[in-house]
């Protein structure tokens, strides 16, 4: 299974620079790399300037022609080529144009060339009407680094980070000679994390995904003198985006993955990011930014049944480049992760382009995801069906077992993107590319033998057919009719439908809104009227009796956008009014869900009796709850006061949630008629159901104090007696149960929580006697986090009493704590001076980012302490322990082991937490790997890992990843599941610190031979 390379030459050099080789040649070598990647010589120190030319081949190009035998595809498909070079150079991008003519964003200055500006987009044109393209030429040049392209009016819309260009050709002759940049702002830091995949939404809106890096973007108003918008910036960190291409209006939308975006045929959207390759957006951002008080998780949840990370299945070698690095990288010669056993793939490292088929050419009624792996050569492919546990949600399974729908055995092949195209089929842009891979990562030694430009010169589009699929001519939609584009409406192949809409929201010829009212009436295809519902929409011409016969339509996906459509009517219809709310007993959930967020479009109070009935019917959904929540920045107190009222709602799990959660809000809100209603609710359920009054206490509690209010203040008076008499009882209850050890831990623990709500000096001796080492961790660390809800000085001294008799994970937990505010920073400080603890027991991390930031004197004082523990490098502490690799491992007690110390932040066979990576994989890899990722986890660590400083506006510093980011709140994760979601309105600032999640130290809770023993049982892992 030989690539098919050119024939062996003399010795000279091509026009790529690449020595030519022989397939038997290239496969001496990698084995000779393997060889010596495996003995005792390997295990030596190599020196930086050592010359590792002898075992770095390079991989030649396979030719265009010779492209077939290299490739495997599933049985009833075959792979077409429809363009390579000289045609077209490294393709990340493309869109067609009405007649069929392809746009290509040619990123010829990937990785390390962007202020070169060789980067481009060519016109591609098929002028024989066989399905290939035969001319080409620039259409836009001198761009930096391109990725997104989209059409609009003649013209197209071009990311090219930092900037969004609109660029078009008006004289004819296949060149644009208008360019000018209508956004600014997108974050160029990363060049594996920018602005892609732009599409045209249901909505008449061009949608993109901004990726990893984010940025504050802004409309460029003034063409001529560069001038930017006198409005604020929209922040995208986290979220992605969409514009009107005719007003140019830039919103956030919900998302924030990293390469790959693509809407299904009902507009439901799916993202995917390298180590996470199929995700679905659960809701909308701008449902969430309308109630600021609705702390919501995040929008993107993992579809995949085989997990984020999931296997793989490639038929191409392994680059010697990458063996040789991981032999350097065990060596210590090179920092990075360790790719065991010169294994560099198995598992998605590299997923991108995320793509929903929608064609009309291939033989399936079902919709596919199709995800290409760029690292591993391979397109996989998935079919998406609705979850049986969370029915909101899907679930994507793979298709095709123990293989790929698409691999190749040639090592540039580099599936990043992939279209929907006229023809009905889809097309692969392969960027063809000899090296993948972020430069920061290739140690100097090895970079010096790679060429990362090799095959900028290249490129090449393949179109995915079935078996006996025969071409359609190319498209001329330009003379199109207005009665023509409107029937293409419902047209089988998404391409068709898209594009017409397209057309017609920028002809906006008024002879098509008859037309398109009979098709929303008259046509069998529910597609048809779904798109004939927003092009009215785009024309300005949608009315209501057009939303009345959507609400009414057969079809629930045509309900779903008619309900999102009539919101700006709401409040000037009393009859859509009137069926909207009727609509809380439609049949299909999904409907439901778009109504529990539309209501909240709704200013009367006639609102709050339908998300009532549908809070009742559909609570157990945790994505209605927060539907339901959202339409709630007023009128929750009403709305948990009715729901109260229901014995069979309030004593079910889902009511609970949802009345605690609404009880949180309204303290978060702290508007005083709102928690005046709430108190009544809980006096009146104080005498009645005390479970339930203890629930809204909680939770108003909860919010309250986060706007730093307080429960006390709230009871005071004469008419919330019954409510302070149920505290002072819950608090007793709670005192008597925390303190008992023959209660049940988790008894115990949810009674520590209640003691927040008590006066600091009410609890403090009974919190103190929590801490202490006699108690089991969980209460532990119970104690210690109501502790943290306490602003008071004696929190430090009992914290620091308890320190000495601490374990690991507990003292990690006491550590955040001290670190949290500037009055315990002080006292631990004073602690350490005082030789009352010794400063190895500090986070070197967390003092390293204090000596460089904050209060002065804190800032100094952090200064000499880190200096004062004399921290080695972590290579020294991994070369220290490189001998347990020769220890036999036991898997069943590195069990216990991982139990031990990992189950806080990752989980193994149903064991342990999902804070860190998903370690199911992590075998393929190997021992070395495991053993470095241990011992020095900021090595490399991937930026979804890293670990973040959040300081309140009360002074609070809190630490972690960051796990989620609405336009309303932002989401910290820490070990143990434990974590704070934060309100936007109460950041004062937020940084990364550059360092893992994961602290330094493990050889201090782990002994060699348990250290052995874990990397066992993770190798032993299925």
């Amino acid at each position: 299974m030989s690539i098919r390379c050119a024939p062996a030459s003399s010795g000279r050099e091509t026009r790529d620079g690449i020595l030519r080789v022989s397939p038997w040649i290239y496969f001496c070598c990698l084995v000779g790399c393997l060889i010596h990647a495996g003995s005792p010589h390997a295990s030596a120190q190599p020196t930086a300037d050592a010359d590792f030319g002898a075992e770095l081949p390079r991989i030649p190009p396979v030719e265009p022609a010779d492209t077939g035998g290299t490739f495997t595809v599933q049985p009833g498909y075959r792979l077409e080529m429809v363009a390579a070079e000289p045609l077209v150079n490294d393709p990340v991008a493309a869109a067609f144009d009405e007649d069929g003519r392809l746009y290509v964003v040619e990123m010829r200055g990937y990785s390390e060339q962007a202020d070169e500006l060789l980067s481009r987009v060519r016109l591609l044109t098929d002028t024989d009407g066989d399905g290939r393209f035969d001319k080409s030429m620039p259409f836009v040049e001198h761009l930096s680094w391109p990725t997104a392209i989209a059409c609009y009016d003649g013209g197209v819309f071009i990311g090219d980070a930092p900037d969004i260009l609109y660029c078009k050709d008006t004289d004819g002759d296949g060149r644009a000679d208008v360019r000018r940049t209508v956004f600014t702002g997108f974050s160029k830091t990363n060049v594996q994390g920018l602005l892609n995949s732009f599409c045209w939404g249901l909505d008449n809106r061009i949608h993109g995904a901004t990726s990893t890096g984010g940025g504050n973007v802004q409309r460029v108003d003034d063409q001529e003198t560069d001038i930017r918008s006198k409005s604020e910036p929209k922040n995208l960190n986290g979220r992605d985006f969409a514009f009107d291409p005719r007003t140019l209006e830039l919103s956030a939308t919900s998302g924030g993955a990293q390469h790959g975006m693509s809407f299904d045929a009902w507009g439901r959207k799916f993202v995917c990011s390298n180590s996470d390759h199929l995700q679905q957006v659960m809701y909308e951002d701008r449902y969430i930014a309308r109630n600021p008080y609705l702390t919501a998780p995040g929008p993107r949840r993992s579809i995949a049944a085989d997990g984020p990370q999931a296997e793989v299945f490639r038929t191409s070698p392994v680059e010697p480049w990458r063996i040789v690095r991981t032999r350097l990288r065990v060596s210590g010669a090179a920092p990075g992760i360790i790719e065991g056993g010169g294994r560099a793939a198995g598992y998605f490292t590299g997923a991108t382009g995320v793509t929903i088929y929608k064609g009309d050419a291939w033989p399936t009624s079902q919709e596919w995801a199709i995800v290409g792996d760029v690292g591993s050569n391979l397109v996989h492919r998935k079919r998406l069906e609705p979850d049986d546990k969370e029915p909101l949600e899907f679930v994507g399974r793979r298709v095709d077992e123990n293989s790929e729908f698409v691999s190749s055995r040639d090592i540039w092949f580099r599936p990043a993107q992939f279209l929907n195209v006229p023809d009905g089929t889809l097309y692969i842009l392969d960027v063809y590319r000899e090296v993948i891979e972020h430069p920061a990562s290739l140690p100097p030694m090895i970079k010096r033998h790679l060429d990362l430009t090799s095959g900028r010169d290249r490129g090449r589009i393949y179109r995915i057919a079935p078996d006996g699929w025969k071409g359609r001519p190319a498209p001329a939609l330009r003379r199109a009719t207005t009665p023509e584009l409107v029937a293409l409406l419902g047209h089988a192949n998404s391409w068709h439908r898209d594009t017409a809409a397209r057309l017609l929201f920028e002809r906006r010829d008024a002879a098509a809104v008859p037309l398109l009212k009979r098709l929303l009436t008259e046509s069998p295809e529910a597609f048809a009227r779904l798109h004939a519902l927003y092009a009215l929409s785009g024309l300005g011409a949608l009315a209501e009796k057009d939303l009345l016969h959507g609400l009414a339509d057969e079809h629930p996906g045509v309900r779903r956008h008619a309900v999102t459509l009539s919101e700006p009517f709401l409040d000037g219809s009393a009859e859509l009014g009137k069926k909207l709310l009727a609509m809380v007993a439609d049949d299909d959930l999904s409907v439901r869900y778009q109504v529990a967020f539309s209501l909240g479009e709704m200013r009367g109070p006639e609102r709050l009796p339908a998300l009532i009935a549908l809070a009742r019917r559909d609570a157990g959904d945790p994505w209605m709850r927060l539907a339901i929540q959202s339409s709630l920045a007023a009128g929750a107190a009403q709305v948990l006061d009715r729901l109260a009222d229901s014995a069979e709602f309030r004593q079910s799990d889902a009511g609970n949630i949802l009345l605690a959660s609404l009880a949180r809000q309204i303290g978060l809100a702290n508007q005083p008629a709102d928690s005046d209603s709430t108190l009544s609710t809980i006096e009146r359920l104080a005498r009645s159901d005390a479970v339930t009054a203890a629930v809204l206490v909680r939770g108003l509690a909860a919010g309250l104090a986060q706007r730093g209010a307080n429960l006390e203040s709230a009871l005071a008076g004469d008419r919330a007696a019954a409510a302070r008499h149920l505290v002072e009882g819950l608090i007793a209850s709670a005192r008597t149960t925390a303190a008992s050890d023959s209660e049940p831990v988790n008894r115990r623990v949810a009674a520590i929580d209640t003691l927040g709500l008590a006066p600091f000096a009410d609890v403090e001796e009974c919190l103190r006697g929590l801490v202490n080492e006699r108690q089991p961790q969980d209460v532990q660390r119970a104690a210690l986090r109501t502790l943290g809800r306490f602003d008071d000085a004696a929190v430090a001294s009992i914290v620091l009493t308890a320190w000495p008799g601490l374990g690991p994970a507990v003292r990690s937990a006491a550590s955040d704590l001290l670190f949290s505010r500037p009055i315990w920073i002080a006292a631990l400080f004073d602690a350490v001076e005082q030789s009352e603890i010794g400063a190895s027991d500090l986070d070197a991390a967390r003092l390293k980012l204090l000596s460089s930031q904050g209060d002065a004197a804190i800032r100094s004082r952090a200064e000499k302490l880190f200096a004062s523990l004399a921290i080695g490098r972590r290579q020294d502490v991994v070369e220290a322990y490189r001998d347990v690799l020769t220890l036999p491992g036991d898997a069943p007690r590195g069990k216990a082991a991982f139990k031990k110390v990992c189950a806080a932040c990752h989980r193994v066979e149903g064991v342990g937490q999902e804070t860190g990576p998903n370690l199911a994989t992590v075998k393929s890899r190997g021992a070395d790997a495991i053993l470095v990722n241990l011992l020095d986890p900021s090595r490399e660590v991937n930026p979804q890992f890293v670990n973040y400083v959040l300081v309140t506006d009360d002074g609070r510093s809190l630490t972690g990843m960051i796990g989620a980011e609405t336009a309303t709140s932002v989401t910290l994760r820490r070990a143990e599941g434990a974590g704070d979601t934060v309100l936007r309105v109460n950041i004062e600032e937020l940084r990364s610190t550059g360092q893992s999640l994961m602290p330094d130290g493990l050889e201090k809770q782990l002994t060699k031979q348990e250290m052995a023993d874990l990397i066992a049982y993770l190798l032993s892992v299925p």
